[in-house]
């Protein structure tokens, strides 16, 4: 095989969260007497970090303090409320345990909180996936290429060996900087003309499409 690691994003990727981050933004935003919003307009926001998603969240003209108070609310939420509504999309569960019975090395890195990130890994796919990585202080977020180098160094890969997959531009730019080809999907949270946009080196409209790249 051309590739024998992947490393996927997790939001929009593996799972589709959104339903769950939208209660627990509006759980937040009507504690402090705000307008809540859409799920579309949620989606749209989504990809750069929960605290980048609450700042879009509140209203325009909102002071930092409060921001971050807000950011608190929804962290305390989302906490226990992470695991009501969200799944994996159709075809991913089959798609790991392919690539596991292929000897794939399989990782995980996200703009979520690591707590989260790790949670949510272990809850849903337990043993298919073995390094879960997300935000944490000292390390930059995507798209700078921290924690997808961290996530390689623990699965003992090469970079010509990896593929990362994600479904927003943050992530094609973030496969860029850490210096390995990027596969965009067509099922998350943006379309494939962003991600296109973004430098996309692979586009997918399937999870069993990504075996095809291998």
């Amino acid at each position: 095989m051309k590739y024998n690691t992947v490393i996927f994003d997790l939001d929009g990727t593996l799972l589709n969260t959104l339903e769950d981050l939208g209660d627990s933004v509006n759980f937040a935003l009507k504690s402090f007497g705000y307008p809540t919003r859409t799920y579309e307009e949620v989606k749209s926001f989504v990809g750069n970090g929960i605290k980048d998603l609450l700042t879009k969240a509140v209203p325009i003209g909102t002071d930092e303090e409060t921001t971050l108070r807000c950011l608190q609310a929804f962290k305390n939420h989302y906490k226990t409320n992470m695991q009501n509504k969200t799944l994996p999309y159709e075809g991913i569960i089959a798609l790991l345990k392919e690539l596991n019975s292929k000897g794939i090395k399989l990782g995980i890195v996200s703009n979520k909180y690591d707590f989260g990130v790790k949670n949510l890994n272990k809850y849903y796919f337990k043993d298919l996936i073995p390094v879960a990585i997300g935000e944490r202080e000292g390390v930059r977020k995507k798209p700078a290429p921290d924690t997808v180098l961290t996530a390689m160094k623990e699965l003992g890969s090469k970079k010509e060996e990896c593929l990362y997959v994600g479904d927003s531009g943050s992530d094609m730019i973030t496969a860029k900087n850490a210096g390995i080809k990027s596969v965009g999907v067509t099922w998350g949270f943006r379309d494939a003309d962003s991600l296109r946009e973004s430098g996309a080196i692979f586009l997918i409209n399937s999870p069993k499409e990504l075996l095809e790249l291998l």
